[in-house]
């Protein structure tokens, strides 16, 4: 069998049929090879989770005709047979080689992955641009399994956001960050209902911070329910204004597929239930998390009557036209205990209160998880007297804490009160109540709007937000492990507010007239703009539509001098700047978040022309319009990101040159826009950039001839930009760089001999780049410190002799 098969690939075999073989071949050897059968059983499972995406590359390079793409997937297919045959062959007494082929087994698992799901990239860049958002959680996740499969050794290593049933993608469930406390009864109830009793919908119900969405996680990532329904787990969030739209394209983004036409919500339903019912025989669970009252509609229109098919739904409400419903329960007092003490003595040890007190805080908390991690959290490393103060708040909060929202706010309150110490920090949770809930906020985001607002540096911004998270106020996801904090580059850092956190931040700036608040957030429903004329003296103004906004500011006339952050949250395929961002004469920081799942035509650009102190802008899943760079007349702009945008048009017409409009221009990132071809005519007269990304842009396939004139700066990052071919020779007069990162750029098949000019440079990231040869004049980089990749080179002995200090 062996011998055909690798006869087969060799004669060029289609991919699907060679992946099939592969397949069989890892089924027939799992089940005759006891030695390493735990292995291959978890890569027998990994390839048939990956067999549909196989099919999709395999129909898709047919369509572009790309053969030189899936001729690296193809060696890695016959490097598993040879591996797998090798598996076959060891004596199931051989221990000396089981640890040997492990690993290889498991590196092979992780790099077809990977592989695969950079072509899925390419493939959804060419047929789906809209859903980038989507491709790069699922793209950076799948990078976290990679991680979580480097540290098999030690199983119990922190979860972050990887999910244990081993699938990725728009509707998977996020990971858990650890072991959950008091939630073993429940969860055995809840799988009894789905398992056993085979409930078709299920409400679990409980006040904000009870542990609902915990709940429901552990339950899709409990091992009966992932052996019954598989990869057929979807999960979504659905929150205070669901739309079927929305779970709709999901689903089918999911599940690699485009929503098919319809006219209104009945052919949705259609298209969904047919959905459904086209899968394969497993069963499917579908989690909507956070459903609001009032929401129950959605509800009758997904309970379809198919058989295996089950709904689960997380609630504040008991929405009690639905039969099933479970009351999720607040911790009992020793539940509580173990929880408290996880938060607030991580590493063991007593506490320096007596018992009586530890339990003033627990009664305070009324049993919530969330109250009681956050309050831990907040007390940790914390002195005697601060836990005795701590004592005194949390007995003031008890006579009024209730099983309410507003008893559970009235708890927390007290450990946003104990950042009075450090105001700065509080200050900026309370600006994250400019985001939306349930929405995940680049750190970069936050970073640019504080730095500004508080009038701090990037690094300060940073620690500020980790102090955030250390207290349990804000979840921090860095969705690329090996991604580096050096150089400010937070690209993949995210933070994730829970909704009653969001509802305390936004709390804290209610209080006073609308026109006298520092901070106003406004959030527009519909397409009511309530007619009003106000002069505001806030220095922070967030506002956020929704779906059927139809961008007409007419009624709402605003005059807002003093607002130096403008964050506007959009949903809408068509958005218009408001007028009244002319009177921003202090506007300093620009956000523009496109939420929804199609790109958005924004216009009125040339409002910004007249904010003179316009210093970041930041635009996110955007279509920008060909006169952007023209209208854009910002001589004191240091930043622009352009996120997940198409750009091609703004980028090949300009009338003017680039340096004369942004010509203070510093830093500059580029991500996920998937139509860049080629940068800006003038794009290297920006003399005085010094940090330049530009990753993820699978289109990219060369940098200016004259890149070189840049020479001011010190960081470029190139990471993912899958189709470019080389570096141009004129990098070698960068000689202020010191970080170039160059990961996953995989056509790029050597670097220039100039590369040995950078004098300066002391981190080089080549992560997945063994195909690309270093040229001899490395060996002039004497300030390079770190090169992060490239450990095969000097296994093999090329370059022994370089004494950089750290290979990884």
């Amino acid at each position: 069998m062996a011998v055909s098969l690798l006869a087969s690939s060799a004669t060029g075999a289609g991919l699907e049929l060679l992946f099939g073989s592969f397949l069989d071949l890892v089924v027939e050897v799992t089940k005759k090879n006891i030695l390493f059968q735990p292995t291959l059983k978890r890569l027998e499972t990994t390839l048939k989770s990956l067999q549909p995406k196989i099919k999709q590359i395999d129909a898709f390079n047919l369509d572009m005709d790309r053969p030189k793409e899936i001729d690296g997937l193809k060696v890695l297919i016959i490097k598993g047979q040879k591996l797998v045959i090798k598996c076959s062959n060891t004596n199931q007494y051989n221990f000396i080689m089981k640890p040997i082929y492990t690993e290889k087994l498991l590196k092979l698992e992780e790099e077809i992955r990977r592989y695969i799901d950079i072509d899925m990239q390419v493939q959804q860049s060419v047929d789906t641009k809209e859903t980038l958002f989507e491709v790069k959680h699922m793209s950076l996740e799948v990078r976290q399994i990679s991680e979580q499969f480097k540290q098999l050794s030690s199983i119990g290593s922190n979860s972050g956001s990887f999910s244990r049933s081993g699938f990725t993608g728009v509707c998977s469930p996020p990971g858990l960050k650890g072991e959950p406390v008091g939630l073993e009864a429940p969860l055995n109830d809840l799988k009894k209902k789905l398992l056993e009793d085979e409930v078709p919908l299920i409400v679990l119900s409980a006040p904000g911070g009870c542990g609902k969405t915990t709940m429901a996680l552990a339950v899709c990532q409990d091992e009966d329910i992932l052996e019954k329904f598989q990869n057929n787990i979807f999960f979504i969030t659905v929150s205070k204004s669901p739309s079927l739209l929305v779970i709709v394209e999901r689903l089918f983004q999911h599940k690699g597929q485009k929503v098919p036409k319809y006219r209104n919500d009945n052919d949705l339903v259609v298209l969904l239930e047919n959905f459904f019912r086209n899968m394969t025989s497993e069963p499917v669970l579908l989690v909507l998390d956070d459903l609001w009252s009032g929401s129950e509609y959605i509800l009758d229109k997904l309970n379809f009557q198919i058989e295996n098919y089950r709904i689960l739904v997380t609630s504040r409400s008991e929405l009690s036209s639905f039969d099933s419903t479970y009351k999720l329960q607040t911790l009992n007092k020793t539940d509580a205990l173990t929880l408290f003490r996880q938060s607030a003595l991580p590493q063991g040890g007593n506490f320096c209160i007596s018992d009586e007190d530890v339990s003033k805080i627990l009664n305070s908390c009324g049993g919530f998880p969330l109250a009681i991690s956050v309050i831990g959290k907040s007390l940790y490393r914390k002195s005697a007297a601060e836990w005795r103060k701590r004592v005194k708040e949390c007995s003031k909060a008890s006579a009024i804490m209730s099983k309410s929202e507003f008893g559970i706010l009235e708890c927390l309150q007290s450990s946003v009160d104990a950042l009075d110490e450090k105001v700065e920090v509080k200050e900026c949770f309370i600006d994250l109540g400019s985001f939306p809930e349930d929405q995940r906020t680049s750190a970069t985001t936050l970073i640019d709007m504080w730095v500004e607002l508080h009038k701090i540096d990037e690094d300060d911004a940073m620690t500020n937000l980790h102090e955030l998270c250390d207290r349990n106020l804000v979840d921090l996801v860095v969705m690329r492990k090996d991604s580096s904090d050096v150089d400010c580059s937070y690209n993949e850092h995210f933070a994730k507010q829970h909704d009653l956190l969001r509802d305390l931040a936004i709390r804290q700036s209610d209080s006073g007239s609308i026109e006298h608040r520092r901070r106003l957030f406004l959030d527009i429903t519909g397409n009511r703009v309530e007619p009003k004329q106000l002069l505001i003296d806030a220095n922070l103004l967030s506002i956020s539509t929704d779906e059927m906004f139809t961008s007409h500011w007419s009624g709402l006339q605003l005059r807002a001098p003093k607002v130096e952050a403008l964050v506007l949250n959009i949903r809408t395929k068509n958005y218009n700047l408001p007028e009244f961002v002319q009177t921003m004469i202090d506007l300093k920081v620009l956000i523009v978040t496109n939420y929804g799942f199609s790109t958005t035509e924004l216009s009125n650009f040339e409002l910004l022309s007249s904010l003179s102190s316009l210093r970041r802008i930041r635009l996110e899943k955007l279509f920008l319009p060909s006169s952007l760079l023209s209208s854009l007349q910002l001589k004191n702009l240091e930043k622009i990101s352009l996120v997940m945008c198409k750009i091609r048009q703004a980028f090949s017409s300009i009338p003017i040159r680039i340096s004369e409009a942004i010509p203070n221009l510093a830093e500059i990132i580029i991500d996920y826009c998937n139509d860049l071809v080629e940068l800006p005519a003038g794009f290297c007269d920006l003399f005085l950039l010094k940090r330049v990304s530009i990753t993820n842009c699978h289109k990219l396939r060369s940098l200016p001839e004259d890149l070189g004139k840049l020479t001011n700066m010190e960081v470029l990052r190139l990471n993912s930009c899958i189709e470019l071919l080389e570096l141009p020779e004129s990098i070698g007069r960068l000689q202020k760089l010191r970080v170039l990162d160059i990961s996953d750029c995989l056509s790029m098949t050597k670097l220039p001999e100039t590369i040995g000019g950078l004098c300066n440079l002391k981190k080089l990231f080549m992560i997945d780049c063994s195909n690309c040869e270093l040229p001899e004049s490395v060996m002039n980089l004497t300030q390079l410190k770190e090169i992060t990749g490239m450990k095969k080179l000097l296994l093999h002995g090329k370059f022994s002799s370089l004494s950089w200090k750290s290979w990884k």
